[in-house]
């Protein structure tokens, strides 16, 4: 049995950072592809960051410099490292395992809250 769990999450303010953790059990990371969402209050689900089996990772523009997806094989988890936080950020963030790397996302975790304020 696939489970994600996320944790990390908070309220920060402006320009500050967190860093989120993925934690994957029942499924090994590193086979498959990795991605976080976020999905806030009235607005559609977005994908943020993605990391391929072999490390390759591409983020959103609406996250790029300041966001970092990285995964450590060793603890099957993946992290979400954001920086320069803006309001704008404040969402739930999810991660998903994509197995086939078909941008099919079949497994996600609970999330965790992100809150930035101003």
């Amino acid at each position: 049995q696939v489970q994600l769990v996320e944790s990390g999450g908070g309220s920060v303010q402006a320009g500050g950072s967190l860093t989120l953790s993925c934690e994957v059990s029942g499924y090994t990371a590193s086979s498959g592809c990795m991605g976080w969402f976020r999905q806030a209050p009235g607005k559609e689900r977005e994908r943020v960051a993605s990391i391929w089996p072999g490390g390759t990772s591409g983020v959103a523009v609406s996250v790029k410099g300041r966001f970092t997806i990285s995964r450590h094989d060793a603890n099957n988890t993946v992290y979400l490292q954001m920086n320069s936080l803006r309001s704008e950020d404040t969402a739930r963030y999810i991660c998903a395992v994509d197995r086939f790397c078909h941008n099919k996302y079949s497994y996600y975790g609970q999330g965790t809250q992100v809150t930035v304020s101003s």
